[in-house]
């Protein structure tokens, strides 16, 4: 499948996001003859285990949290990734329902990743919000840019860079308060070879959301 990268909005220090610069860079895209094609959507689930302790000889078997994480392009999968034992599995999408009425672990937070598909070329663009499940509060801005001629993550590096510099140089002439980030994560350290898969796209919004959630508790620090 096509190579992408996911990135996150980092706001400047002492600013945050909001509505107005979602809106400015997804005029961006079309400034550059990014051609809308229609919504998208992924989401993302922080699961805890219930208030039940379990025996101290199992306690070590039993993640303290792990991450669900449904993609667009792969309807029917779900992905579990467990942090702490850097573990990312695929599961069919009916895994949700079985967790759900096992209730070994609960929802702690959930968030939706929501926005619009751009064609640019042999580029891909998706730009969204991230907001709670059931709020329209927006708590983020992500991007995901996917190359589609090649799914080999070290072929597609410089090409990926250079149209990232284009990017972000699009994006700075609107002096927005803040920049796109992309953080690589080790996919070795998940067992994941260079060739492109989903499960890369699922240990991507893992680190996205970690970021988010740095970035909201540096905010709140700022303000206490």
């Amino acid at each position: 499948m096509p190579l992408k990268w996911v990135l996150h909005w980092q706001p400047n220090a002492g600013s945050t996001v909001n509505s107005q610069i979602l809106s400015e860079v997804s005029q961006c895209v079309e400034s550059i003859n990014g051609l809308k094609q229609g919504r998208w959507k992924a989401t993302l689930t922080l699961y805890k285990p219930h208030t039940r302790v379990p025996e101290p000889s199992m306690a070590a078997e039993f993640p303290r949290d792990f991450l669900g994480v449904s993609v667009p392009e792969q309807p029917n999968k779900y992905y579990f990734i467990i942090r702490g034992q850097r573990i990312v599995l695929e599961a069919d999408s009916s895994i949700q329902t079985i967790m759900e009425k096992l209730q070994s672990y609960k929802t702690r937070i959930a968030l939706n990743f929501d926005g619009f598909q751009y064609q640019l070329g042999d580029f891909q663009l998706r730009v969204g919000k991230v907001s709670p499940t059931h709020s329209e509060n927006l708590r983020g801005i992500v991007m995901e840019v996917e190359y589609l001629p090649i799914s080999s993550m070290e072929k597609a590096r410089q090409i990926m860079g250079e149209f990232l510099e284009i990017w972000q140089e699009a994006v700075s002439k609107r002096s927005l308060p803040g920049q796109f980030m992309h953080i690589e994560p080790n996919f070795a350290e998940y067992g994941l070879a260079d060739h492109y898969t989903s499960q890369h796209t699922a240990v991507q919004y893992a680190i996205v959301m970690a970021q988010l959630i740095a970035t909201v508790q540096a905010v709140q620090s700022v303000r206490n």
